[in-house]
């Protein structure tokens, strides 16, 4: 029997100056904490208490309440490139652990322990923060081609979550999009994109620019 998926650590980040970042400060260095962080709807920003989005254009809101990241796919990476990747490198505010973050179904939903009901809404997609904050040439587009890119969740309903807290998928929808092929879709495989017009869960803004390429290439 499998053991039960579970968070590893719960992280949040604060703002920074950086020159790599359009704002000039950035929330990507996320840190774990201890003890219970309330996660909430958000209107703008972030989700999890205490933690800060400052490019609020292209991050944060409902759709992008809370980023999570699997250990093990931080683990493959480590070893890639030879350097430690702590939960929270990759500015994911949940570190899961068991948890097949990038099969998960876009509109997939998660009880975390006796907190929060999260659901699967996109895959995160990599910019020049990212790449300047783990300082390595071109890997915007070898996360690309990887295909690992975690998941945006949105808060269905609020409450606390701590390491240690078990995940359980309580929902899946039977249309099997999955966080992986939306990403593939918007980034290297553009032949994929039909598959995300009809998927009702999926946020508008996305779904739009899929049609509005999807409509471009028709002619």
């Amino acid at each position: 029997m499998q053991p039960q998926p579970f968070i590893r650590s719960v992280n949040i980040g604060t703002a920074r100056p950086t020159d790599f970042a359009a704002p000039g400060r950035t929330g990507i260095d996320k840190r774990p904490v201890t003890g219970p962080v309330v996660v909430a709807p958000a209107a703008d920003g972030s989700g999890v208490a205490g933690d800060t989005v400052c490019d609020l254009r292209h991050h944060g809101g409902p759709d992008q309440a809370v980023y999570a990241y699997a250990a093990e796919d931080l683990a493959d990476w480590a070893l890639e490139l030879d350097r430690e990747l702590p939960p929270g490198v990759f500015g994911e505010n949940l570190t899961t652990e068991g948890l097949d973050v990038n099969g998960a179904l876009i509109g997939e939903r998660w009880q975390i322990g006796d907190g929060p009901l999260l659901e699967v809404c996109a895959p995160r997609i990599p910019c020049r923060t990212f790449q300047g904050w783990l300082g390595v040439q071109g890997w915007v587009r070898r996360f690309s081609e990887r295909a690992r890119p975690g998941a945006y969740l949105r808060v269905v309903e609020a409450g606390p979550v701590a390491a240690g807290d078990r995940v359980r998928v309580v929902h899946r929808p039977g249309h099997g999009l999955d966080v992986a092929t939306v990403f593939r879709a918007v980034t290297l495989e553009p032949a994929l994109l039909p598959r995300l017009l009809p998927v009702a869960e999926l946020p508008e803004k996305l779904r739009d620019r899929a049609r509005r390429r999807v409509e471009e290439k028709a002619g």
